[in-house]
């Protein structure tokens, strides 16, 4: 793998993408977060062409407990559905639910620092 591998993150509404990319780069790793679940394309993440794919799910009801939300259900499960080819080629799926902010970037990089994609300010 590159030295510095492009790691994507996709995931429905408030499942922590953005938490986790800001924590992953101030360990040192090249992070995109990209809202797949709101493009027409259930492809589109491909163009970006990441090295490392991390996929993150949580509940419909984590969904509404983090984020204010007008829409309902079914609007999320449309989420889960343009999420699917990627979740189908992720290179992790990580189930939110459960997790803190702190707890979510920790096991993460936990992962990463295991398949030696360590960061820059953390090395393996």
């Amino acid at each position: 793998m590159q030295q510095d591998p492009l790691i994507l993150i996709v995931g429905v509404c408030a499942s922590g993408k953005t938490t986790l990319g800001q924590g992953l780069r101030s360990l040192g790793y090249k992070v995109r977060t990209f809202a797949q679940e709101h493009s027409a394309s259930r492809r589109l993440w491909q163009r970006l062409d990441p090295d490392y794919l991390i996929v993150l799910e949580c509940s419909y009801e984590t969904v509404r407990r983090r984020k204010q939300v007008t829409w309902g259900v079914n609007r999320y499960r449309r989420q889960l559905w343009l999420l699917a080819h990627a979740k189908a080629h992720a290179d992790l799926v990580v189930r939110t639910d459960g997790f803190s902010p702190e707890q979510l970037v920790s096991f993460v990089h936990r992962h990463l620092v295991e398949l030696g994609m360590g960061g820059q300010e953390h090395g393996s």
